[in-house]
């Protein structure tokens, strides 16, 4: 039942959830599936927080997907893959018990839920050069949800952001791009894309978006329908004041606050935090991320309140991260409204022949087809002289790949130079005069990228030299690498990156069991974190695509397996598979 009022709701749960993103959602789902009450608590009007802005793409090795792709893995391939790239900057404990739980959190949710995944047949690990890697298996999607399904409970799914949907509300994943940009050539792809626009056509006469929810928006509205069906209560636009423990220290209670009503609930089980992490406090943000990048590409809600409220009570917040958050470089413009876009640049255009990033000097500073992640730490490192750094492409790559939010096809190109989102110039000098960097720079470094396009090996940074920065070139464009080819044809465009965080890695202390843990390392009775709200076990480091929403769903499993061992409704229920 979703209660929009907290007058409505019992005096007591089993288990209470706080944070209604994937993590929030799935640890609900499964203390449910167990047999407990539980209530759900999203201080938003929306559920699906950061993730159902998110691809929804899902890490977990070794899953009966990997399988059913033939994908050869195993527990120790992933683990030696992870211990290279995370070594001790996270518990190793953890790493093993996410191995473990990831594959039996699937099950679950496949079983006794509507939550249904595939994995891609090709999605590489993001340092496939490491040993360990593989080229797919450990990436799982969700399936197309029918978010008509959902009647009236629609409208609480947060929708996706504006500008990576088409025709103001039609949200599209990778297959739905790839035909409809080969809808001109293809019969197969035509019949996509025309069934792809009827439905959305008729999903417009009725509803304020498009019902057909794909990646992250998938997840959530699959979530969120089980949830419905297992009558979980569901608070929105409701925070946590705070967490009260009795003499014993255990968590016995929360104090909730929607408007001007205060209650205070008990708790039988477990109090699960699930909200998303500090990306957007005001304080702590600053202080953690040690500068003031102020571009954030994650939902409104992950301010960081649940975890000052645990902090309050005695947890702490782990301190060997690489880095306190994740990255991507992102692009920014201005709205009609006002508002500002944010939009990241994950796979589409960076690491596509005929383009190249140069910092304010007019130098590359960094292979161009890295993970996101590493490639917006790398913008950090170099500081002011890449901040912004510019993304250049001539004008067979703007219409073949889109830039930003520039579409393939070059639509919008009109727009996005009419409000400087993007900058034009007939030469290379003229591109350079109009970003303000040296002219005789920017054309040395063009036409040393052409002479690695010709040959196909990038010198200085070895640009497409492995398999996962392949998989985001094009190898049908017919050049000697998939990632390189030459900036030559007029006009020539650019817009500019900014570092943006699009996760925290930094959070509190847990263990295995995902309890919470306090200064002397002992866990605070009944309090439990996941997804961003827990210390990420890849320490600040990024392996793979769906390395957050990986373990955030195996520790909602090992969270809600813990918190529900002792309640009464609990049917036994423990080797669910």
């Amino acid at each position: 039942m979703h209660h929009a009022d907290l007058r409505g709701v019992p005096s007591g749960y089993d288990v209470i959830v706080i944070g209604a993103g994937a993590a929030g959602m799935s640890a609900a789902l499964f203390a449910a599936i167990r047999g407990a009450r539980t209530l759900l608590v999203e201080k938003t009007g929306f559920v699906g927080g950061t993730s159902a802005l998110s691809a929804g793409s899902i890490w977990i090795p070794n899953t009966r997907h990997a399988s059913a792709i033939a994908a050869p893995d195993s527990t120790d391939k992933a683990e030696r893959y992870l211990q290279q790239i995370v070594g001790n900057r996270a518990d190793a404990d953890l790493r093993a018990a996410f191995l473990k739980a990831g594959p039996e959190a699937v099950e679950v949710l496949e079983n006794h839920t509507d939550v249904k995944l595939r994995a891609y047949p090709r999605h590489p690990d993001y340092r496939s050069e490491l040993e360990g890697a593989v080229v797919a298996g450990r990436a799982l999607e969700p399936l197309p949800f029918d978010g008509r399904l959902l009647g009236d409970a629609l409208r609480l799914v947060r929708p996706p952001i504006a500008e990576f949907t088409l025709l103001g509300g039609m949200m599209v994943d990778r297959t739905d791009i790839g035909h409809l940009l080969s809808a001109t050539r293809s019969m197969k792809s035509l019949r996509h894309a025309a069934r792809l626009l009827a439905r959305y056509g008729r999903d417009r006469l009725s509803l304020p978006r498009g019902a057909r929810l794909v990646m992250g928006n998938a997840l959530v509205g699959r979530l969120l329908f089980s949830l419905l069906h297992r009558d979980v209560d569901i608070l929105t636009d409701t925070s946590l004041e705070k967490i009260v423990r009795d003499g014993s220290g255990r968590v016995t209670s929360v104090v909730l606050n929607a408007g001007s009503v205060s209650r205070d609930i008990g708790i039988q089980g477990g109090l699960i935090l699930a909200g998303g992490g500090f990306n957007r406090h005001a304080v702590r943000r600053r202080t953690a991320w040690g500068t003031d990048v102020e571009w954030s590409a994650v939902a409104p809600g992950a301010s960081g309140d649940a975890q000052d409220k645990a902090l309050e009570v005695g947890a702490r917040v782990s301190e060997r991260d690489l880095s306190v958050a994740f990255w991507a470089p992102a692009s920014i413009r201005r709205r009609r409204d006002g508002s500002q876009a944010v939009f990241p640049h994950f796979v589409l255009d960076r690491g596509k022949p005929g383009t190249l990033v140069v910092d304010s000097n007019g130098r590359r500073f960094v292979n161009e087809a890295i993970s996101y992640h590493q490639f917006a730490l790398e913008m950090l490192a170099q500081g002011k002289s890449a901040i912004p750094a510019f993304l250049i492409a001539d004008a067979a790559a703007l219409r073949k790949y889109g830039l930003g939010m520039v579409r393939p096809g070059g639509w919008g190109t009109r727009a996005a130079l009419a409000d400087g989102y993007l900058i034009v110039g007939a030469t290379i000098e003229q591109l350079a005069d109009g970003l303000k960097i040296d002219p005789g720079s920017l054309r040395a470094t063009v036409e040393r990228m052409n002479g690695y396009a010709e040959t196909g090996r990038d010198l200085e940074f070895g640009r497409g030299s492995t398999v996962y920065q392949n998989h985001n070139g094009d190898a049908s464009a017919g050049g000697a690498n998939p990632n390189l080819g030459p900036i030559a044809t007029p006009p020539f465009y650019a817009l500019r990156l900014y570092p943006s965080d699009i996760g925290t890695s930094a959070g509190l202390v847990t263990d295995e069991a995902a309890r919470v843990l306090d200064s002397g390392n002992l866990p605070i009775e009944g309090l439990y974190a996941c997804g961003n709200d827990m210390q990420s076990i890849m320490g600040g480091t990024y392996p793979g695509p769906g390395i957050t929403l990986g373990p955030a769903l195996a520790f909602a499993y090992l969270a809600a397996s813990d918190a529900t061992c002792g309640v009464s409704g609990q049917s036994g229920a423990s080797g669910l598979s």
